[in-house]
């Protein structure tokens, strides 16, 4: 298998050429010159060896070994410990951290591609630095300045890791039916009851404290989602000077064996008379935990980009050593027993459809990125533009890139032939390890419903319009030299704007419609958004043609995606016209 590489040349022609990233941290007024393209090549390039260096070279042996379980005590795989310190030495953990509290403060459009670096050099590993970002971002949201003094230095810095506790065994999706409870003991601090499952990271070894973030019911609260809080409950107590304590009433029961990301201990977690601090206000957990979960449902996109690298990276080197048969239009290594794989149609098929969907991905994590940096640096219109935009694409970053990303590390398998299916080259676990990305932080099908419902629906399609109009004022910004990729791109466009309509209008008198069309809608989209991005590297690489052979490798693929893979989109939009009926007609006891 190819030893991980971060893909430092791509994500600069993103960084760069096709989204001019460095005029927009200038013009964004809570950046205040915090960040300059010196600076991001500088952190991408030290990113890149942390990644290929440190990390990576764990992996395999990390889902070998798995992390380890012994009464209560959780061990991570041999090489975590010492990797997650190095990684939390160069201040990485606090990279997008608040800087009041000792973190970086640097922009979403930087911080995506170190985070792509490290979930392609080990999901496992790279879990646990997203969980702890994730927990400093709703701690820094809403908790009361105290529990961010307090808590937040030492989580940027790494000393200390952040859990989130959602999950319990009757309640995944449905969290309005969960059972913990949480009771005032009268000096500002809450007894914490209950029990939790599938706690990424929830307990181990790499950090000396795991700062719990814990939805909890109080005794008067409001059945459903509106009665839930969130508190912040400490696995080892802080003490008054900031040192640390005794043990919290906070014990791991268990890890979960898995089909994947074996190398990340999967918890179950009991809290026994568990001390913790509300996280603002009673009755207000959800709105507090998506702070959280919206931050992670990105880097899951992320991490299945990730993956999807990772195994293109290994399957072009594999394609091009393996020697089987001759190519269809004669022999390209004649001096050789055959001709390596590359030349036959349906492995270059493979290869591209994994590239188209793969760079497209990362172009689309980067824009989603640019409208969260807006909703948080911008203001005014810009901001709640922004706002409006990354609740839009949220979904699709989650789900499509997920679901394709699965698609690619397939693919990738399929590339190595009975190879890929043995454990020693590494593509299986790519395939087992993604898998998971499709599931936790919302399932793919709840993001579908999330973005037919909420995002689309909720608003008669407004936020849709808004994309549409960026798409467009791109469009009116090209010449004849875009002539080949402009028209579709149009006719993709509107064709999604007709599915809008047509679900928004059939929704009032059909109550499944939104369910029914979602999976489709949200592919329809992605394939939509992935044009778009196309197009637009599509441009910066016209603009750079001659220059390097990578840029004629970028208009290749470019046509690739328009004419195999953009015509998808129809069919989806055929799907959603077929209306709920038969999705709904068949009776239940006749499946």
């Amino acid at each position: 298998m190819a030893e991980y590489q971060a893909p430092l040349k791509d994500m600069h022609f993103v960084l760069k050429d096709v989204f001019e990233t460095e005029k927009l941290w200038s013009e964004l007024p809570g950046l205040a010159g915090a960040v300059d393209m010196d600076t991001a090549d500088a952190i991408m390039e030290e990113a890149a060896k942390i990644a290929g260096e440190v990390v990576g070279p764990l992996n395999r042996e990390a889902d070998e070994q798995g992390s380890r379980w012994n009464e209560g005590e959780v061990t991570a795989p041999d090489g975590f410990k010492e990797a997650y310190a190095t990684f939390c030495e160069g201040g990485w953990n606090g990279l997008g951290g608040n800087p009041e509290y000792g973190g970086m403060g640097m922009p979403k459009t930087l911080t995506a591609h170190v985070e792509e670096m490290l979930q392609g050099a080990s999901i496992s590993f790279g879990l646990a630095p997203m969980l702890t970002a994730g927990a400093c971002l709703s701690i820094d949201a809403h908790a009361s300045d105290e529990l961010k003094d307090k808590y937040l230095p030492n989580m940027y810095s790494g000393q200390w890791a952040g859990a989130m506790d959602l999950t319990e065994p009757h309640a995944g999706t449905d969290l309005g039916i969960i059972r913990s409870s949480a009771k005032e003991n009268g000096d500002g601090s809450y007894t914490i009851n209950g029990n939790k499952i599938f706690i990424t990271w929830g307990e181990h070894d790499m950090a000396e404290n795991i700062i719990h973030l814990v939805l909890a019911r109080l005794p008067d609260a409001p059945k459903g989602p509106k009665g839930i809080s969130l508190f912040l409950v400490p696995k080892l107590m802080v003490n008054d000077d900031g040192s640390l304590g005794e043990r919290n009433g906070v014990s791991c029961g268990s890890i979960e064996k898995k089909m994947g990301i074996k190398g990340s201990a999967t918890c179950v977690m009991n809290f026994d008379d568990a001390k913790g601090w509300l996280v603002g206000e009673p009755n207000q957990g959800l709105a507090c935990m998506f702070t959280m979960m919206n931050y992670e449902r990105l880097v899951v996109g992320i991490q299945g980009l990730g993956a999807a690298e990772r195994s293109w990276q290994s399957a072009i080197e594999y394609a091009r050593e393996r020697l089987q048969s001759r190519s269809p239009n004669g022999a390209v290594a004649p001096e050789k027993a055959a001709d390596p794989i590359i030349v036959h149609p349906d492995v270059r098929r493979m290869l591209l459809t994994m590239r188209a969907y793969t760079e497209g991905s990362r172009a689309l994590n980067h824009y989603t990125a640019m409208w969260l940096d807006k909703s948080k640096f911008a203001e005014g219109e810009e901001k709640k533009q922004g706002a409006a935009m990354m609740a839009l694409l949220t979904p699709v970053t989650k789900a499509f890139v997920t679901d394709k990303a699965l698609d690619c590390t397939v693919l990738g398998q399929q590339v190595f032939g009975g190879h890929g299916y043995l454990r020693e080259w590494g593509q299986e676990q790519l395939v087992r390890d993604v898998r998971i990305c499709q599931i936790y932080e919302g399932t793919n099908g709840v993001q579908a419903m999330d973005l037919m419902g909420r995002k689309v629906a909720a608003n008669g399609g407004q936020f849709v319009e808004l994309f549409a109009e960026d798409i467009k004022e791109f469009i009116a910004g090209c010449d004849d030299n875009m002539s080949e990729f402009v028209p579709a791109l149009e006719s993709a466009l509107a064709g999604l704007q007709e599915s809008t309509q047509w679900v928004l209008d059939k929704a009032g008198d059909d109550p499944a419609m939104i369910g029914s069309s979602a999976y489709d809608y949200l592919h329809q989209f992605g394939h939509v958004a992935h044009a778009y991005m196309w197009a637009r590297m599509a441009k910066a690489a016209m603009a750079k043609q001659g220059s390097d052979e990578y840029y004629d490798g970028k208009l290749a693929v470019a046509r690739f995606f328009y004419s195999r893979l953009l015509p998808q989109a129809n069919t989806h939009k055929e799907n959603i016209r077929a209306g709920s009926e038969p999705v709904m007609s068949l009776a239940a006891e006749l499946f």
